[in-house]
């Protein structure tokens, strides 16, 4: 079926009491784009409502959680909204393929829709019809709240007067049944849906209707005590599990009134704020700026994965869903684009002489390209699983590689085989990072440079990289410029996973970020914790230091930079304006500029503008 001779409806994928909802193409851009429309009957709408609910959709469509509205028109039976379709795999969908979700998914699930919450509800508007069919999980992680064909603009005369009954049966409030939906209607049913997540149980069978509670706990050591266990056995003494309980049964209380009031009252109570957005023009003077940013990339989904600066500060590298760019830092325009990854780049890393990138991705490969040329050398091919992260040693002939499946691998760059396979993570391995010199005093003799790799599992491992001087003559000629690696220590303190690591200039500061909010900085030599930096509301996922080792640069999901001075631990700054998660930071070799990438599908670059300048 054809509308408007430009919007083919392919697919009914959801229909209500009052609207379908179809998978469409627009046929009038070449090749056909993905659309979602929503057809309603005219019985149901009239001009005026329907032209306040094409508003409503176009304001809420800002935010990059929500889909946007492409267009709106009537004809003699229907109204229609044609909206973005939102690729990815709806909640529903999820629970049923990958099973129960665990406690840290449902904080993350948590964390990452009540801010679109606190927007919608900024608006006075009230979605009433939150269920998992309308959460979509995007590929990188991100969720997106879709159909607004229920919402209402919430009035005080409404909670008196009362409307008919909209929404869906399983996961609605009790007020809400009765018509007069309220905001904490929504976060009830929030609370339902992470409750059904939890136990993969139908939200009526874990009401006790004798009783008129909530019965959810209960199945929690039957159907899914595995699931608990997994969450246990990294979080011994961590309250999260008591504190997640307290939130959900207040987000299901049935009483408005000892329900939380509003999606702020929720994430403080997690510990999560709101970041306000903040225009570079308020920013006071002394204070890093953001001097450019590069334009969305169309063709780019996901956003930007990874930046990383050349040696000779001329390049900026950045990698997003399967692309790598250069971009010309002078122009600020793309100098090429690097193809051959099958899925997302997650790591981009320039060799120190500057004449190879390394690049990381999601298809399990490492490749190496020739800078000067811009073309592939060759790919490495080993890990079972995501590739996330890529280093190289200072003298440039050594290539470290984290992944998901667990481990850790050492690639020689010359002849791009691989060295050596280290285990010992129980989870996933995020990021590995080399020391630039050995500390001083040595850790043991013969210690040739130490390597970092950081872990969902909550440690960082450190690994010792022998040079000859402790080998046998025999081991010198059979394994001549092979470096053997063994562990050298386990690092434990962070609560939650761990996502990145980076060391100081000198060797002697590990910094690493977690999915707990904080940094810490460690002593490399003793393995102890310098201090804890607390700052970000939400998991910190890159941190870099400045060449001359004064400063750490911090990137986070709560969508902005820090700046942090290493001697006192103090803040000493923070860089807003992405309008999505920050996934990534790098900063070039004269400290003068600071690169951010970020799930806004922009990159920002930042510098230090003095006053009066």
């Amino acid at each position: 079926m054809l509308i408007q001779n430009r919007y083919r409806l392919l697919q009914l994928i959801g229909k209500g009491g009052f609207c379908k909802t179809y998978l469409a193409v627009d046929e009038n851009q070449y090749p056909p784009v993905p659309c979602v429309v929503q057809q309603f009957s005219r019985r149901n709408q009239t001009p005026e409502n329907f032209s306040q609910t094409a508003q409503q959709l176009k304001l809420l469509g800002q935010h990059p959680q929500i889909p946007a509205l492409l267009a709106h028109f009537q004809d003699e039976q229907y109204c229609y909204f044609v909206q973005d379709f939102i690729a990815g795999t709806n909640l529903a969908t999820l629970l049923e393929a990958e099973g129960a979700f665990s406690e840290n998914q449902i904080w993350q699930l948590l964390a990452n829709l009540l801010p679109v919450l606190k927007f919608i509800h900024d608006r006075k508007i009230i979605h009433c019809d939150i269920k998992p069919e309308n959460i979509i999980r995007r590929a990188a992680g991100e969720f997106v709240l879709v159909d607004f064909a229920a919402a209402q603009i919430f009035s005080e005369i409404d909670q008196f007067l009362g409307k008919d009954c909209i929404g869906s049966p399983e996961y609605i409030s009790p007020e809400q049944v009765r018509g007069k939906a309220v905001f904490a209607s929504d976060l009830y049913s929030l609370g339902v849906i992470c409750i059904h997540l939890l136990t993969q149980i139908p939200p009526f069978d874990l009401y006790d209707v004798a009783n008129d509670c909530w019965v959810w706990q209960e199945y929690l050591s039957t159907k899914v005590s595995d699931v608990w266990r997994q969450d246990a056995s990294l979080r011994e003494a961590s309250p999260t599990r008591l504190r997640l309980t307290q939130i959900l049964n207040k987000l299901l209380s049935k009483s408005i009134s000892d329900r939380f009031q509003s999606a702020d009252e929720v994430m403080l109570a997690m510990g999560i704020t709101d970041i306000p957005h903040q225009p570079v023009s308020a920013l006071p003077a002394n204070k890093w700026q953001c001097i450019h940013t590069f334009n969305p990339i169309p063709s780019v989904s996901t956003g930007i994965n990874c930046v990383s600066f050349s040696p000779d500060k001329l390049t900026l590298a950045s990698g997003d869903d399967k692309i790598i760019r250069l971009w010309d830092l002078n122009t600020q325009k793309v100098l090429t684009t690097l193809s051959g990854h099958s899925q997302a780049v997650k790591s981009v890393v320039f060799s120190p002489d500057g004449k190879i990138l390394a690049s990381a991705s999601d298809d399990r490969t490492i490749k190496l390209w020739d800078i000067h040329q811009f073309l592939e050398i060759c790919t490495l091919v080993g890990h079972s699983h995501a590739v996330k992260s890529v280093a190289f040693s200072p003298d440039g002939q050594i290539i470290a590689s984290a992944s998901w499946d667990k481990t850790v691998k050492l690639w020689d760059v010359n002849t791009g085989k691989e060295i050596s396979t280290l285990s010992g993570h129980k989870l996933q391995v995020n990021s590995v990072a080399f020391s630039p010199i050995p500390p001083s005093p040595p850790l043991e003799r013969g210690v040739g440079g130490i390597l970092a790799s950081a872990s969902c599992d909550r440690t960082i491992r450190l690994w010792k990289i022998l040079n000859d001087e402790v080998k046998t003559e025999t081991e010198k000629t059979e394994f001549k410029n092979r470096p053997d690696c063994t562990l050298l220590g386990i690092l434990s303190g962070h609560a939650w996973a761990v996502l990145t690591v980076a060391f100081s200039p000198d060797g002697k500061i590990l910094a690493t970020g977690s999915d707990d909010n904080t940094i810490k900085l460690w002593e490399v030599n003793t393995g102890q914790v310098i201090t804890t930096l607390s700052g970000h509301s939400w998991s910190v996922v890159a941190v870099t230091f400045t060449a001359d080792g004064t400063m750490l640069i911090s990137a986070s999901r709560d969508r902005t930079v820090k700046l942090w001075r290493v001697s006192t631990a103090e803040e000493i700054a923070t860089l807003t304006g992405h309008t999505d998660s920050v996934s990534t930071v790098a900063v070039s070799p004269d400290a003068q500029l600071i690169a951010s990438g970020s799930r806004d599908k922009t990159i920002k670059l930042w510098q230090l503008v003095k006053q009066g300048d």
